[in-house]
């Protein structure tokens, strides 16, 4: 036995070399020149091999999971690249992609040896340097921010990146099965999606089949199967569709070609999944393309297939007049088969044709701006990457990550503005979404929306081909509760923007009353907030302005009380500890997000009040009465202050209800339909467990304006034969 043991390691030698042999005919460095000469100069070619040179020396010694050299990795994306047709700087890039992120080679060292291009190329697909105590989905949020920003700056970044991460999955199958999932998600969730969105067909399919069968191999096989079975059945089928349309196009004098397809299996899955349906009713479908030559030939190849099978009216698409937001352009309809089978059919042209497949790697123009064309992928492209970077300044790493997934998975409905102009939305967006979309002015003022003449709620979901018109109001302004439903990216940072100012501005004013009250309190004038003393405490505080200081006691950060006290000239320091709680402070109710009422008793405006300043969440008031505040007034006196409400006090407070019912059916209802007639609306309900069977004892959180709406709102719900006893808690 031990001299077979012995030679094993030689034999798995002579098998690793004879496969990096075979491995660097294929996929070597003369393989790929010779795809590169095709369309390439020879100085460009050369400058290329000189990159794999440096390339080959960096990487020496590195191994990849399945154990060739390191190098053929990179050189696989390149010739992904090179069959895309793309420049020797991009393929430069690709062949050195990983040297800044792996090896010692500097940003610098490239731009001097390649150009500054290929230099922010390499450094745009190097991944984020992962830090200390970031987590993972922080650490791949901020990778993928970091990749589109350097995107927005030069495609050729995104396409390197997809054509890395294509040969990533084909080798998927060297690594544990954990990475592999991860991998295989984060492709579906990420890269996938953004081939999608550039338009690159062929990458976008192969990145969800093998991410598919990677993430599911179980269904991954089923579907696979029955696919085999059913393209067993369906061969003839698809050939004698083929004959009977290239006939038919043929006698119409339409040169044409036709193809009938298997659809892929991720595809069919995501379909089934969607739409809820088994296997069998997604397989019948049959997928045909039928590919002319000039645009108007489209529409009467439309005609003649029309004309052979019966069309499936609402299966219709115009993507020519209306392409897709990545550039694809086709007219598809769903028409009924011979044998009762549905087939789907494509028209397009051949340069229709080459964007689908390839989209925006099609016709290349790399920096920005150099497209004239409004359809071209590039140009989408562009918009869809210029709003990435609006959004980018005002969003967390996560946020942003998390808003870009939305973004990138493109069901669609296009709009109508009231002049006409159509507006591309995402599934799901909101009147206020596309509030937003047009001008974010109108988003910040909107109240309302027409939707082909009807008045409806913000929150309505469009449909294709409404027509929205916006109602706005002077005073209005964005509201917390649009962030639940509004879809698209640019609706909600500009909403959180402008929360997180308005918070910022409150906080603000809040902070000054407290800080000038408390300081009336220490029987200090107002001037100290002018005198010297202010930057003694800005100093001791590490604050720049007066502002900051108010904006971070109006948050609850730092207590009024407090902070005066550093105001107090250092001679008198000792002497005022008298009247330490001063005139009241009024509240208004409207300020906003810093104010926060006392879940315990449900302060209304009428009632007694004080305050309990807690750092991080602001001002809490609470009922004079309530157990907390009487407790918290003796223990902390320091941080309870007295409160009156404002004469102007406004808006809806909660306030909880205690109510004894008979235990009849629709004892709820009856309540219910009481306090909403008193203009009251309920934001909570709970039922007691400990009832006996006559009564149930029912407690509400209803919003109310002060205490004589409550008290009218007890006044009818007492009324009522089914209510024993009604009481404010």
């Amino acid at each position: 036995g031990a001299m077979t043991r012995q030679q094993l390691p030689v034999i798995g030698r002579i098998g690793n070399a004879l496969r990096a042999q075979r491995v660097a005919r294929t996929f070597g460095i003369d393989a790929l020149a010779r795809v590169l000469e095709t369309y390439m100069t020879a100085d460009q070619v050369d400058e290329v091999r000189r990159a794999h040179a440096l390339g080959q020396q960096v990487h020496s010694g590195q191994m990849r999971s399945s154990g060739e050299p390191y190098i053929y990795h990179p050189l696989a994306v390149a010739r992904i690249l090179a069959e895309m047709r793309l420049d020797h700087v991009t393929i430069i890039a690709a062949i050195l992609h990983d040297a800044i992120e792996d090896t010692e080679v500097t940003k610098e060292e490239l731009a001097a040896d390649f150009g500054d291009d290929v230099a922010e190329l390499v450094d745009g697909v190097s991944k984020f340097d992962r830090a200390e105590g970031v987590s993972r989905a922080q650490a791949q949020a901020e990778s993928v921010r970091k990749l589109l920003m350097a995107m927005t700056k030069d495609l050729r970044v995104i396409l390197i990146k997809l054509a890395d991460r294509l040969h990533n999955m084909r080798t998927l199958g060297a690594m544990e099965d954990k990475k592999r999932r991860r991998k295989a998600r984060e492709t579906l969730e990420v890269y996938a999606p953004i081939a999608h969105r550039l338009g690159i067909h062929f990458l976008r399919v192969e990145l969800e089949e093998l991410a598919f069968q990677n993430l599911y191999p179980q269904r991954y096989r089923v579907i696979e199967r029955s696919v085999r079975q059913q393209l067993g059945n369906s061969r003839k089928t698809i050939a004698e569709i083929e004959g009977r349309l290239a006939r038919a196009l043929r006698d119409e004098g339409i040169g044409a070609t036709v193809v009938g397809r298997q659809k892929n299996l991720y595809s069919i899955y995501e379909k089934m999944r969607r739409k809820k349906l088994k296997l069998p009713s997604v397989m019948d479908i049959l997928g045909f393309r039928v590919i002319v030559s000039k645009v108007d030939e489209c529409y009467r190849a439309l005609g003649m297939v029309h004309h052979i099978y019966r069309p499936i009216s609402e299966l219709f698409n115009d993507y020519i007049a209306n392409p897709k937001s990545n550039g694809y352009q086709s007219l598809h309809t769903t028409c009924m088969g011979p044998h009762g089978r549905k087939i789907e059919v494509q028209i397009r042209t051949r340069e229709m044709h080459h964007i689908a497949e390839s989209g925006i790697a099609a016709h290349w123009q790399y920096k920005l701006g150099a497209s004239g064309q409004q359809n071209a992928p590039e140009t989408r492209a562009r918009e869809w990457l210029s709003s990435l970077f609006e959004l980018q300044d005002s969003a967390a790493a996560v946020d942003f990550f998390e808003t870009v997934k939305i973004d990138l998975f493109p069901d669609e409905v296009y709009v109508f503005t009231p002049k006409g102009k159509i507006l591309r939305m995402p599934r799901g967006a909101t009147a206020v979404d596309f509030a937003y979309a047009v001008h974010s002015e109108l988003g910040d003022r909107c109240v309302a929306a027409r939707i082909d003449q009807q008045l409806e709620p913000l929150s309505a979901e469009l449909q294709n081909g409404q027509t929205v018109e916006i109602i706005t109001a002077r005073h209005a302004q964005p509201n917390a509760a649009w962030l639940n439903f509004v879809k698209t990216a640019k609706a909600r940072s500009s909403i959180r923007h402008y929360l997180r100012n308005q918070r910022t501005d409150e906080a603000i004013r809040l902070g000054k009353r407290l800080l000038e009250r408390a300081i009336r309190g220490l029987n200090l004038t107002g001037n100290v907030l002018r005198g010297e003393a202010v930057e003694r405490v800005l100093e001791l505080y590490k604050l720049d302005d007066l502002e900051a200081l108010y904006a971070e006691i109006g948050l609850g950060k730092r207590l009024a009380p407090v902070v005066a006290r550093h105001f107090v000239p250092e001679s008198e320091a000792e002497s005022t500890q008298s009247d330490r709680d001063g005139p009241a402070l009024a509240v208004q109710g409207t300020e906003g997000l810093v104010l926060n009422y006392g879940k315990c008793c449900h302060p209304l405006p009428g009632d007694e009040i004080r305050g309990h300043v807690s750092a991080g969440r602001g001002l809490i008031i609470h009922r004079s009465q309530c157990r907390e505040a009487m407790h918290g007034v003796r223990v902390a006196p320091q941080d309870w202050i007295p409160l009156v409400w404002s004469e102007e006090v406004e808006g809806h407070f909660g306030a909880e209800l205690r109510v004894k019912a008979l235990n009849e059916r629709g004892a709820l209802a009856a309540i219910a339909a009481e306090i909403a007639s008193a203009d009251s609306s309920i934001e909570n309900v709970q039922m007691s467990d400990r009832h006996d069977d006559e009564s149930a004892d029912i407690r509400f959180v209803i919003a109310v304006g002060n205490r004589t709406h409550l008290a009218q709102v007890l006044r009818r719900v007492r009324r009522l034969s089914v209510v024993a006893r009604a009481w404010r808690t």
